[in-house]
């Protein structure tokens, strides 16, 4: 068993310092990119300006044979752009691929410097991490990179579900997890072909009328990821990184979108994964807290100062956890303001 006491060393020599504390930045957004299709790749400095996070993204979307064209066009965009505020991911190709390696060889080696975050598809347990975490260091040494780069993970399948406490804890580098539904879905053996979202026949029904048994009853469709987001946050919050909800396959349908993401933003998500432009404004908006609330939230905080004992306001009982919970919202919404001067006025700061 590792020593403890050896978790925050680095695990090459010559490797930068793990990171003690994973800082949370604004990343209500993780906005997908091709970099192996050229239309897509134009773009990138425009809509990185509108985001808090652009992900390369060199794994499913991306056609074998575009492989290597999709690394190095990745490479190109982070040495010729300045990104500013918003975070440079990329998701590299599965563990058991062939890509791989050079995925993450190239990459740390030209680049290193500018990437904060690598996605990991397809994490099954710690050892995945482990595995990532040493080849990491050791490229990190050979490149001179100066700063830890992070680690994501992916959580799309049953054994990476159940093996997700240990994931979250596997590493100093681990910033964060993502929901993948469609492989976890597939993996789960579920019956369904969406991405993300409800299904219309995962629903709970009202009981009969006895007095008219064959009245109509209604019907209330339910969200075929609770169980997965709640266990993810937890285990997040636990290790001190951030849960995300990912995709939402329905480009069309952005209601559904706009719910799917609040659901995730209510149970303790940061953030979800954008897949075209149209659901970068819907994240920015659910994981923005909402004015109201934030305004109350000052209000509550203001009254009852330290925090400490119980008081009524407005005929609502608040006490040392309505505190906390106004802390949260008050706190984040502080952190948009200072990149949003719209939300900055909205919120009153």
């Amino acid at each position: 068993m590792r020593n403890p006491k050896d978790f925050f060393k680095p695990m090459a020599i010559g490797a930068p310092e793990p990171a003690r504390e994973i800082p949370f930045r604004p990343s209500r957004m993780i906005h997908f990119f091709d970099p192996s299709n050229p239309k897509m790749a134009a773009k990138v400095p425009s809509i990185a300006a509108k985001c808090d996070v652009i992900l390369g993204n060199l794994e499913d979307a991306v056609q074998v044979d575009k492989k290597t064209e999709a690394r190095e066009g990745f490479v190109k965009i982070a040495k010729e752009n300045d990104f500013g505020d918003c975070q440079l991911w990329t998701r590299v190709n599965s563990l058991d691929s062939p890509w791989f390696l050079d995925d993450v060889w190239q990459i740390v080696g030209e680049v290193g410097d500018k990437v904060d975050v690598i996605m990991v598809p397809k994490v099954e347990g710690p050892w995945d991490i482990h595995y990532v975490d040493r080849l990491l260091a050791q490229l990190e040494a050979r490149a001179g990179v100066k700063k830890p780069i992070l680690v994501h993970a992916i959580l799309e399948t049953a054994l990476g579900v159940a093996n997700v406490e240990e994931i979250a804890g596997a590493s100093p580098r681990m910033q964060g997890l993502s929901l993948g539904p469609a492989d976890l879905a597939a993996s789960r053996r579920m019956k369904t072909t969406r991405v993300g979202g409800g299904h219309p026949g995962y629903l709970v029904r009202q009981d009969p009328d006895p007095d008219n048994p064959d009245a109509p009853r209604a019907t209330a469709q339910q969200d075929l990821w609770h169980y997965t987001i709640a266990r993810m946050v937890d285990a997040c919050v636990a290790n001190g990184i951030f849960a995300y909800y990912g995709p939402f396959g329905d480009i069309r349908d952005t209601l559904a979108c706009e719910d799917q993401f609040r659901n995730a933003f209510l149970l303790g998500c940061v953030g979800a994964w954008s897949l075209h432009p149209v659901q970068i404004d819907i994240a920015k908006k659910v994981f923005s807290p909402p004015v109201d609330e934030v305004l109350w939230a000052k209000k509550v905080i203001e009254e009852m100062g330290d925090g400490s004992g119980a008081v009524m306001i407005d005929g609502k009982m608040q006490d040392d956890a309505t505190y906390k919970q106004c802390q949260v919202m008050v706190g984040l919404a502080r952190m948009l303001a200072e990149k949003d001067a719209d939300l900055k006025a909205a919120y009153q700061f």
